[in-house]
């Protein structure tokens, strides 16, 4: 008996912009037609953990509000009926930095247009093209408009 092949990893950032509940939405039918595992990340930064100042926010005020945001964004894409084949991670620390060293070993890691932050007028948000100059795996950019459609959009 020959061992299983290892499933095919699909790293998505996950803010709950509009860009990044489209490239969730991609990322999951991509790994659905793959049959690989979504590793949905949603990366959150304490302001008050850098600088020299004292907290000006409480860390665990900022924990609750990234989980509040991670939940928010995946419900937005799946509502209460999460597939089996996605795990998610809530990590602290920059969020490209975190995208990054999750991309090594993925077969795609698939991010946002524009997150959060940023100017509306940019093509890209800072986030996404750091990931795409810098990720270990090949990066897809989801704009905030783009809608998955089986019968047309064949991902890979």
């Amino acid at each position: 008996m020959q061992p299983s092949a290892p499933r095919r990893r699909v790293v998505v950032g996950v803010d709950g912009s509009p860009s990044s509940c489209a490239a969730l939405r991609w990322a999951a039918e991509y790994a659905r037609l793959v049959g690989g595992v979504v590793e949905a990340i949603h990366a959150w930064d304490t302001p008050s953990a850098v600088g020299w100042t004292g907290p000006a926010i409480d860390p665990e005020f900022d924990l609750e509000q990234a989980r509040e945001r991670f939940a928010e964004g995946l419900r937005g894409v799946f509502g209460d009926d999460r597939p089996a084949y996605l795990v998610e991670y809530l990590v602290e620390g920059d969020p490209s930095e975190v995208l990054i060293r999750a991309s090594a070993g993925a077969d795609v890691l698939v991010v946002g247009s524009r997150g959060r932050g940023g100017f509306a007028r940019a093509m890209l948000g800072s986030v996404s093209q750091r990931c795409a100059q810098h990720a270990a795996c090949p990066v897809v950019v989801v704009r905030p408009d783009h809608e998955v459609r089986p019968d047309h959009d064949r991902p890979g």
